[in-house]
């Protein structure tokens, strides 16, 4: 059982929670996305002072790894490592899609594809069963009409996030679920006591984000 701190700054809106044996004391968000560096030092601050915590109480720090927002998760990843080698605490990284789909797993369909935007028609997505095992690789995907096709003959499924919308769009199949359902920090609880407990931690040095694919800018 442990005090975790999660941070969750991979999509457009930035949470963080804090939660103790495996249950949520205080969580705040961030809907701002380009705010998100700015705000996240001050509201693990007064997260903690709002639990008359310190923040050196903290027994492990929990993050979203990726994929997603490329600064998005620099910035989480970032502020996770700085406090984790400040204070001597142990990291844990979670998935960002298995994080979505930890938040899905009431929905009525056989398996869950979160999906976020990468831009124009790609996502990047995965899938898992509704015990969080995978099914399909997290990967970097162009949509078009025909994706998810052969999953789709045999299993519904239930697809959601902020990159399902335009899937919808272009997808007409009566096995294809949509969903609105949104992911935050407090998704990450279970999965990291889960981590905690079995001392599943991230090695400091050379940790790094999930991009799934290279950032891309065009020359000035």
């Amino acid at each position: 059982m442990a005090l975790i701190l999660h941070i969750d700054t991979a999509v457009d809106t930035a949470s963080v929670c804090l939660a103790k044996d495996g249950k949520e004391l205080s969580i705040t968000t961030n809907e701002k996305q380009k705010d998100h560096a700015a705000w996240l030092h001050v509201a693990i601050k007064e997260i903690f002072a709002k639990n008359n915590l310190e923040l050196k109480a903290v027994d492990a720090l929990a993050v979203t790894g990726g994929p997603g927002s490329y600064t998005g998760l620099r910035i989480g990843m970032a502020a996770a490592k700085g406090i984790c080698y400040a204070l001597n605490k142990p990291l844990i990284t979670l998935n960002t899609l298995l994080v979505m789909a930890n938040a899905a797993k009431k929905e009525k369909a056989d398996w869950l594809c979160p999906m976020i935007d990468a831009r124009r028609m790609e996502v990047f997505t995965a899938i898992y069963s509704k015990a969080l095992k995978t099914i399909k690789e997290p990967a970097a995907i162009e949509l078009n009409e025909k994706s998810f096709d052969e999953e789709l003959l045999s299993n519904s499924i239930c697809f959601f996030g902020n990159g399902s919308s335009k899937f919808r769009s272009i997808k007409k199949n009566e096995r294809a679920i949509f969903s609105t359902i949104i992911a935050d920090a407090s998704s990450m609880i279970a999965l990291s006591e889960e981590k905690y407990k079995q001392q599943e931690f991230a090695d400091l040095a050379y940790t790094e984000p999930l991009y799934l694919k290279e950032f891309y800018t065009p020359a000035k």
